[in-house]
């Protein structure tokens, strides 16, 4: 039996928002691999086995799940959303580089999912439908001076700005400092989407401009969408609607 391992993503929360694919893989598999949280969404079964870990250890779980494919096993690696996306693709491969040489023969394969930013977005209406960038707020891998430069620039350049991980227990105070560089530099005026838990049923929206918004509207289910100097909103019954225009002059 040829072993291989798939690095898949299953979306925000709701089933439905797994690709056919992704199901595909997950039934033939004989191992899933992933952080805590994201295995339990893997219904047990005969002939498959678990392996449920913290957060903090991907580069372990990533060199386990190959070392497993190497062994012939079919290993399914998941993050939630997409994962290529501030996901495990990326320590699939620092682990790939770093290890055997025989590794890099593993059939391997990525397989995409609906990110964070695109359900959230899809339900706020098209915040992202002209240039936008992505910024993932944690500084576990990366220096806040590093992500407070990227901000500023981002801001300059006029993007949309999707945020990944805003706002944990552990640093709480680094999302304030994010809505003071963005009022800062964009006004008070700027649209902001707080997207929680999208596709579940603890889905909240939110979105109201930057001189309103406060940290406490985020935490680390919260998908947060600042809008360029054209996005607009949409008034509704029940709420807005948010899109930022195709064009630009």
């Amino acid at each position: 039996m040829t072993g291989w391992l798939a690095i898949a993503g299953l979306g925000p929360g709701d089933a439905g928002m797994v690709t056919p694919e992704v199901t595909e893989a997950l039934a033939l598999a004989t191992d899933v691999v992933g952080y805590i949280p994201y295995v339990a969404r893997i219904a047990p079964r005969p002939g498959l086995t678990l392996h449920a870990t913290d957060n903090r250890v991907e580069l372990d779980r990533a060199a386990h799940a190959l070392a497993m494919a190497a062994d012939a096993k079919r290993v399914v690696i998941v993050s939630s959303g997409d994962p290529g996306v501030f996901a495990m693709a990326a320590a699939v491969f620092e682990a790939l580089e770093a290890g055997p040489a025989d590794w890099r023969a593993l059939d391997i394969r990525v397989l995409p999912g609906i990110t964070a930013m695109l359900a959230a977005s899809a339900r706020a209406g098209a915040p992202l439908g002209h240039d936008f960038c992505a910024i993932n707020l944690s500084d576990n891998l990366k220096p806040w001076s590093l992500i407070e430069r990227r901000i500023r620039f981002a801001v300059e350049a006029d993007f949309a700005i999707a945020f990944y991980n805003p706002r944990s227990v552990a640093r709480p105070e680094g999302f304030a400092h994010v809505l003071a560089i963005l009022r800062e530099t964009c006004g008070a005026h700027r649209p902001i989407l707080f997207a929680r838990a999208v596709s579940t049923a603890e889905e909240t929206l939110r979105i109201v401009p930057l001189g309103e918004a406060s940290p406490d509207m985020a935490d680390m289910r919260t998908m947060v969408i600042v809008g360029s100097s054209r996005t607009r909103t949409i008034e509704r019954p029940g709420g807005s609607w948010l899109y930022t225009p195709r064009s630009a002059a």
